[in-house]
Protein backbone atom coordinates (compact mmCIF):
# COMPACT_ATOMS: atom_id res chain seq x y z
CA UNK A 1 0.00 0.00 0.00
CA UNK A 2 1.24 3.50 -0.89
CA UNK A 3 2.04 5.90 2.02
CA UNK A 4 2.15 9.68 1.58
CA UNK A 5 3.31 11.81 4.90
CA UNK A 6 1.74 15.46 4.79
CA UNK A 7 5.07 17.35 5.75
CA UNK A 8 3.41 20.34 8.32
CA UNK A 9 6.41 22.51 7.98
CA UNK A 10 5.78 25.62 10.23
CA UNK A 11 6.48 24.92 13.73
CA UNK A 12 4.87 28.36 14.93
CA UNK A 13 2.89 29.16 17.32
CA UNK A 14 -0.58 30.10 15.73
CA UNK A 15 0.24 28.91 12.61
CA UNK A 16 -2.39 28.60 9.89
CA UNK A 17 -0.91 25.52 8.74
CA UNK A 18 -2.44 22.77 10.85
CA UNK A 19 -5.78 23.74 9.70
CA UNK A 20 -4.64 23.41 6.21
CA UNK A 21 -2.41 19.93 6.89
CA UNK A 22 -5.79 18.88 8.48
CA UNK A 23 -8.04 19.66 5.00
CA UNK A 24 -5.40 17.97 2.78
CA UNK A 25 -5.93 14.89 4.99
CA UNK A 26 -9.87 14.91 4.53
CA UNK A 27 -9.60 15.56 1.23
CA UNK A 28 -6.75 12.63 0.60
CA UNK A 29 -9.05 10.25 2.45
CA UNK A 30 -11.85 10.49 0.19
CA UNK A 31 -9.28 10.02 -3.17
CA UNK A 32 -7.60 6.00 -3.76
CA UNK A 33 -8.57 3.18 -1.47
CA UNK A 34 -5.37 1.72 -1.78
CA UNK A 35 -3.37 4.89 -0.73
CA UNK A 36 -2.69 6.00 3.05
CA UNK A 37 -1.85 9.58 4.24
CA UNK A 38 -0.50 11.02 7.72
CA UNK A 39 0.45 14.44 8.97
CA UNK A 40 3.97 14.70 9.63
CA UNK A 41 4.18 17.74 12.32
CA UNK A 42 7.87 18.73 11.81
CA UNK A 43 7.11 20.80 15.24
CA UNK A 44 6.76 17.03 17.17
CA UNK A 45 10.30 16.14 16.33
CA UNK A 46 11.96 18.64 18.51
CA UNK A 47 15.01 19.38 15.77
CA UNK A 48 17.31 21.60 17.19
CA UNK A 49 19.78 23.16 14.88
CA UNK A 50 21.31 21.05 12.34
CA UNK A 51 23.12 19.41 15.13
CA UNK A 52 24.76 15.79 13.58
CA UNK A 53 28.80 15.74 13.14
CA UNK A 54 28.45 13.79 9.65
CA UNK A 55 26.74 15.14 6.57
CA UNK A 56 23.85 13.63 6.03
CA UNK A 57 24.97 12.28 2.87
CA UNK A 58 26.69 9.85 4.43
CA UNK A 59 23.93 8.35 6.58
CA UNK A 60 25.20 7.78 9.93
CA UNK A 61 23.11 9.80 12.39
CA UNK A 62 24.84 10.30 15.81
CA UNK A 63 21.29 11.36 17.70
CA UNK A 64 18.17 10.11 18.88
CA UNK A 65 16.07 12.81 17.05
CA UNK A 66 17.68 12.09 13.95
CA UNK A 67 17.68 8.49 14.02
CA UNK A 68 13.18 8.86 14.89
CA UNK A 69 13.02 11.64 12.01
CA UNK A 70 15.00 9.51 9.46
CA UNK A 71 12.07 5.98 10.67
CA UNK A 72 9.67 8.63 10.25
CA UNK A 73 10.75 9.60 6.57
CA UNK A 74 12.22 6.75 5.06
CA UNK A 75 8.76 4.53 5.65
CA UNK A 76 6.77 6.84 3.28
CA UNK A 77 6.37 6.83 -0.81
CA UNK A 78 5.58 10.29 -0.91
CA UNK A 79 4.99 13.43 0.47
CA UNK A 80 2.50 16.75 0.07
CA UNK A 81 4.53 19.55 1.83
CA UNK A 82 2.29 22.37 3.59
CA UNK A 83 4.49 25.51 4.16
CA UNK A 84 3.48 28.84 4.79
CA UNK A 85 5.84 31.58 3.13
CA UNK A 86 8.29 33.49 4.98
CA UNK A 87 10.58 36.33 4.00
CA UNK A 88 9.99 34.72 0.21
CA UNK A 89 11.09 31.27 1.33
CA UNK A 90 10.64 28.50 3.33
CA UNK A 91 9.88 28.40 7.39
CA UNK A 92 13.62 27.97 8.82
CA UNK A 93 12.00 24.80 10.53
CA UNK A 94 11.03 22.91 7.35
CA UNK A 95 14.77 23.63 5.75
CA UNK A 96 16.14 22.49 8.77
CA UNK A 97 13.91 19.40 8.71
CA UNK A 98 14.97 18.87 4.86
CA UNK A 99 18.57 19.10 5.88
CA UNK A 100 18.97 16.12 8.51
CA UNK A 101 18.43 13.57 6.32
CA UNK A 102 19.70 12.49 2.50
CA UNK A 103 18.89 8.70 1.38
CA UNK A 104 15.32 8.77 3.10
CA UNK A 105 13.97 11.45 0.66
CA UNK A 106 14.84 10.00 -2.20
CA UNK A 107 12.88 8.81 -5.48
CA UNK A 108 9.57 9.69 -3.60
CA UNK A 109 7.56 12.65 -4.96
CA UNK A 110 6.39 15.36 -3.54
CA UNK A 111 3.68 17.99 -4.37
CA UNK A 112 2.79 21.59 -2.24
CA UNK A 113 -0.10 22.95 -0.72
CA UNK A 114 1.21 26.98 0.03
CA UNK A 115 -0.26 29.82 1.95
CA UNK A 116 0.59 32.85 2.78
CA UNK A 117 0.29 36.92 1.52
CA UNK A 118 1.38 36.03 -2.15
CA UNK A 119 -0.38 32.33 -2.16
CA UNK A 120 3.28 30.79 -0.27
CA UNK A 121 4.46 30.57 -4.47
CA UNK A 122 7.71 31.96 -3.76
CA UNK A 123 8.58 29.24 -0.74
CA UNK A 124 7.12 26.59 -3.23
CA UNK A 125 9.97 27.70 -5.75
CA UNK A 126 12.79 27.48 -2.86
CA UNK A 127 11.31 24.32 -1.99
CA UNK A 128 11.63 23.02 -5.42
CA UNK A 129 15.48 23.62 -6.10
CA UNK A 130 16.18 22.02 -2.24
CA UNK A 131 14.23 18.74 -3.14
CA UNK A 132 15.98 18.52 -6.57
CA UNK A 133 19.10 18.10 -4.42
CA UNK A 134 17.61 15.19 -1.99
CA UNK A 135 16.53 13.71 -5.01
CA UNK A 136 12.98 14.25 -4.59
CA UNK A 137 10.84 14.71 -8.13
CA UNK A 138 8.10 17.33 -7.02
CA UNK A 139 4.83 17.22 -9.67
CA UNK A 140 3.34 20.46 -11.38
CA UNK A 141 0.26 21.07 -9.86
CA UNK A 142 -0.19 22.86 -6.49
CA UNK A 143 -2.55 24.17 -4.36
CA UNK A 144 -2.07 28.20 -3.58
CA UNK A 145 -4.00 28.89 -0.76
CA UNK A 146 -3.81 33.42 -0.29
CA UNK A 147 -4.36 34.55 3.20
CA UNK A 148 -7.01 37.47 1.92
CA UNK A 149 -9.45 34.99 0.11
CA UNK A 150 -9.21 31.09 2.21
CA UNK A 151 -9.12 32.11 5.61
CA UNK A 152 -11.84 34.36 7.57
CA UNK A 153 -10.51 36.76 9.78
CA UNK A 154 -10.83 40.27 11.13
CA UNK A 155 -6.80 41.33 10.67
CA UNK A 156 -4.22 39.66 8.71
CA UNK A 157 -2.40 38.95 12.26
CA UNK A 158 -4.92 36.41 13.29
CA UNK A 159 -4.70 33.00 12.73
CA UNK A 160 -8.44 33.18 11.60
CA UNK A 161 -10.41 30.04 10.17
CA UNK A 162 -9.71 28.25 7.03
CA UNK A 163 -12.19 28.61 4.58
CA UNK A 164 -10.90 27.32 1.05
CA UNK A 165 -12.51 28.21 -2.26
CA UNK A 166 -14.29 25.92 -4.08
CA UNK A 167 -11.80 25.43 -6.71
CA UNK A 168 -9.42 24.17 -4.50
CA UNK A 169 -10.33 20.52 -3.75
CA UNK A 170 -10.13 19.56 -7.37
CA UNK A 171 -6.80 20.99 -7.28
CA UNK A 172 -5.89 19.09 -4.47
CA UNK A 173 -7.29 16.18 -5.39
CA UNK A 174 -5.08 17.09 -8.98
CA UNK A 175 -2.13 16.96 -7.49
CA UNK A 176 -2.50 13.68 -5.12
CA UNK A 177 -3.14 11.38 -8.01
CA UNK A 178 -0.39 12.94 -9.40
CA UNK A 179 2.01 12.19 -6.66
CA UNK A 180 -0.01 8.54 -6.41
CA UNK A 181 0.76 8.15 -10.10
CA UNK A 182 4.67 9.30 -9.39
CA UNK A 183 4.99 7.11 -6.42
CA UNK A 184 4.45 3.78 -8.48
CA UNK A 185 6.24 4.57 -11.00
CA UNK A 186 9.27 5.28 -8.91
CA UNK A 187 8.78 2.39 -6.56
CA UNK A 188 11.75 0.30 -8.48
CA UNK A 189 14.50 3.08 -7.25
CA UNK A 190 13.59 3.18 -3.36
CA UNK A 191 16.01 1.32 -1.87
CA UNK A 192 14.20 -1.58 0.55
CA UNK A 193 16.84 -0.93 3.34
CA UNK A 194 15.21 2.25 4.14
CA UNK A 195 12.05 1.43 4.89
Amino acid sequence: MTKIGIILGSTRPGRRGQQVAEWVAEVAAKQQDDVTYEIVDVADFDLPLLDEEQPALFGRYGKEHTRRWAQTIASYDGFVFVTAEYNHSVPGALKNALDYLFAEWHHKPAGFVSYGLHGGTRAVEHLRLILAELKVPTVRTQVVLSIFNDFTMSAPTETGTFTPGAHNEPTLATMLGEIVAWSTALESLRSPALV
